[in-house]
């Protein structure tokens, strides 16, 4: 018998290993700025078309390579980085510059320029998936230029998985972003068909921050300071006003490498408790700085997920350092970015009392219950005042009917029609099965789904015109989403114009959709790019991401009327029985069900 194992082909090898480190644009896009990062470079240029499918290039002025090392950088497991083994737990720089480069010239058509600052002429090389088809000299500037054109060119069927433009550039963008966040003090630029994105030029964190997310941002961020003997925690966190019906503005790195750890942003959200609204999440920009030993990079193979040898230690200090800076916040609601925004040695020398840090958040955690309160005491004067016991006294007594007994009334006539509403979640009816229990928000984003879907496709819907106009601030890569998607979402009957950088004045709103035109419009985004990873044609996911941003919710009270006409409608769908992601919007238990309950 024939031996049949072989060893791979070094281009088939190369392709099998770019798979784990290029899955996507994005991931070209990390591994090179990184690598232009460990070459020492202060400025670095972005250039991308069509989201990175047709080119990614990174121009960089860090300190080049030499004519060999630019050679050996694209040969597999070659390094600048790892001499021994104990190396690899030394580790400080982002990536392995040659293992990056081979995987990524295994998938593309990569040219490279570098030169070295101490030479005249630089190298010149051209590859197409791992095959150097030309090395020259060439007259360049100081630095490395490399630009990977056709990614995925000699894998078709990777290709082809690859999302939409702007799917894709939501995440070039987000890649960006991270890396940028990361290194305040380098100026970094991106630019997508011929136009600019970010122009980031270097400074504190500080303003890296307003420059990527808005200038709204400016006085909504507290620092937050802690050392350690083992680990340093510095950044900022958002006041919590600040918090979105949306996750993704939450970024923590550690020594200086982004990572995705849930056990930590678990700890800065119970930080936050009693500060937030129901699904709201905070924003925060948290560097952790620990000795390598202490940390475990390699559980991923792009390195974003970790493990800490004393996780409980490390979640303790992240949790104390967030909840100091929310006390110590209190004493400095804005922030002045003229001067050094680290306050917290100037706010050590005022510590908050014990009475003064609870007054504060006693009146940040139930302002919006005290205005309330307040309207029980509004006079016809319109002034607010207690009202002494005699005054009660003096006045006549009016009885108020409890909304309790109303809703029981209310609730026994329609059960007399046989429909009421259970725990204001599930609609429940008689059926000639038995007894139907159809979950209201379920069966409305069916129904809005289907009505969405017919917009898109040239039925498009009315829309609600707003009062007063409200302007909707976006990052850089939501506002090209929106953009890009702009007839769809006017279909589904939103209106909005463009209102500056980044920035869009939202003027309508679906005619059925009900909430703030900003939060809806947000949400929307938000969800979509959620959806991403279900790789839905683009009508069919706005359609699901816009149903369930709309549909009523859980806890929402429904007149009879209302529940009549969400039961009807729900059954008046081609496909009543599941909600758009494959959810059960109704159930019926069987009245042979219920009798053998009562059977002897």
């Amino acid at each position: 018998m024939p031996d049949l194992i072989q060893l791979l082909p070094d281009s088939i090898a190369n392709q099998i290993a770019a798979g784990e480190v290029v899955q996507r644009p994005a991931s070209a896009v990390k591994e090179l700025i990184e690598n232009a990062l460990d070459a020492g470079a202060t400025h670095i240029k972005l250039i991308v078309k069509d989201a990175g499918k047709t080119l990614i290039q990174v121009i960089d002025n860090g300190q080049g390579m030499s004519e060999t090392d630019a050679r050996m950088s694209l040969e597999r497991h070659a390094t600048s980085k790892i001499r021994t083994t104990e190396d690899l737990f030394r580790l400080h720089t982002m990536g392995f510059r040659g293992e990056a480069l081979a995987s990524i010239a295994a998938v593309s058509q990569m040219e490279m320029k570098t030169r070295l600052a101490t030479e005249d002429l630089g190298t010149w090389l051209v590859v197409e998936g791992s095959d150097v088809k030309k090395q020259e000299p060439v007259a360049t500037e100081k630095g490395t230029n490399i630009s990977v054109k056709n990614l995925f060119f000699n894998i078709p069927v990777r290709r082809n998985f690859l999302k939409s433009n702007s799917v894709e550039m939501s995440h070039l963008s987000e890649e960006f972003m991270r890396l940028s966040l990361a290194h305040p003090h380098i100026s970094f630029m991106l630019i997508q068909q011929d136009e600019v994105l970010f122009d980031l030029p270097p400074g504190k964190l500080s303003q890296r921050i307003v420059n990527l997310f808005g200038k709204n941002y400016q006085s909504q961020l507290a620092p937050v300071q802690e050392e350690t003997s083992l680990m340093k925690i510095s950044g900022y966190i958002g006041r919590p006003e600040l918090a979105r019906k949306k996750r993704g503005e939450q970024y923590i790195f550690v020594n200086h490498r982004f990572i995705r750890n849930n056990y930590l942003g678990h700890a800065v959200t119970s930080a936050y408790e009693g500060l937030l609204q129901e699904n709201s999440f905070p924003f925060y920009a948290l560097f952790i700085e620990i000795d390598p030993k202490h940390v475990d990079v390699n559980v991923h193979p792009t390195k974003t997920e970790i493990k800490f040898d004393d996780e409980r230690t490390v979640y303790g200090v992240v949790w104390s350092a967030v909840k100091q800076a929310l006390g110590t916040h209190n004493l400095a609601p804005t922030i002045d970015f003229a001067d050094d925004v680290n306050l917290v040695n100037k706010l050590s020398s005022q510590p908050l009392s014990r009475e003064q840090y609870y007054a504060e958040q006693f009146t940040t955690l139930n302002k919006s219950t005290l205005q309330n309160w307040e309207k029980l005491f509004e006079q016809e004067t319109g002034a607010s005042k207690l009202i002494d016991q005699k005054s009660i006294e003096a006045k006549p007594t009016y009885r108020v009917e409890s909304s309790i007994n109303q809703f029981t009334a209310k609730e026994k006539h329609e059960e007399e029609k046989g429909l009421f509403q259970f725990r204001q979640k599930y609609i429940v009816r008689a059926s000639r099965q038995g007894i139907m229990f159809i979950d209201q928000q379920a069966a409305h984003e069916r129904i809005l789904f289907e009505k969405y879907i017919l917009h898109l496709k040239g039925m498009p819907g009315h829309s609600q015109q707003s009062l007063f106009p409200q302007t909707l601030a976006l990052s850089a890569p939501d506002f090209a989403l929106v953009l890009e998607m702009e007839k769809e979402v006017h279909a589904l009957g939103f209106r909005f114009e463009v209102f500056g950088k980044n920035t869009l004045l939202v003027s309508g709103v679906p005619a059925e959709s009900t909430g703030n035109e900003k939060e809806l419009l947000e949400g929307l985004i938000e969800q979509f790019k959620n959806q991403a990873a279900l790789q839905l044609p683009l009508r069919e996911n706005l359609a699901q991401a816009m149903a369930k941003r709309a549909s009523i919710k859980a806890g929402q009270p429904l007149s009879g009327e209302e529940m009549e006409a969400l039961a009807a409608s729900l059954f008046s769908c081609p496909n009543p029985n599941y909600t758009p992601d494959g959810r059960q919007t109704f159930f019926v238990l069987d009245s042979s069900k219920i009798e053998s309950y009562f059977s002897h």
